[in-house]
């Protein structure tokens, strides 16, 4: 199960993305916006990022105007690994090294095509699970449950 949200200005991106995932036979549940009203995005980070965290869903996709903002948001959560990526090397990059668990996607800055790409690149790659990168995921953790 993928959790998805956004605010008003990534609402377009996420709707072709349930497309997307609709024609990929993948399970998501939308936690809104669901209309172009002016929306704040840290309130759909926050239940996004509450679903992922709980275990109801195993990874997220948010949409915002740049992705930048409610990333932001999204990483306040504990246990939140977002990722803002434009390109197709840094959303494998940050499965593949990082673990992220979501995936911040920008209306204003992918095209859907491009977006399609990079959710596809998310959800299908692995975590490496190298003890690197299992180390450097610890370090941040540690920084997380410190400050």
């Amino acid at each position: 199960m993928i959790a998805l949200g956004c605010d008003h200005a990534g609402l377009e991106l996420k709707n072709a993305i349930k497309l997307h995932l609709d024609e990929r036979n993948i399970e998501y549940k939308d936690y809104g916006t669901y209309t172009p009203d002016s929306a704040d995005y840290a309130v759909y980070a926050e239940k996004t990022a509450k679903a992922v965290t709980s275990g109801e869903c195993e990874l997220g996709l948010l949409f915002c105007g740049t992705g930048v903002g409610i990333s932001i948001a999204a990483n306040k959560v504990k246990g939140i690994r977002a990722c803002c990526c434009s390109d197709k090397f840094s959303a494998e990059m940050t499965r593949l090294h990082n673990n992220a668990n979501i995936l911040c996607l920008g209306g204003r800055v992918v095209t859907v095509e491009k977006a399609i790409e990079l959710v596809d690149v998310f959800l299908d790659t692995e975590f490496s699970g190298e003890e690197r990168h299992m180390r450097r995921i610890a370090q941040v953790t540690d920084l997380e449950d410190r400050f």
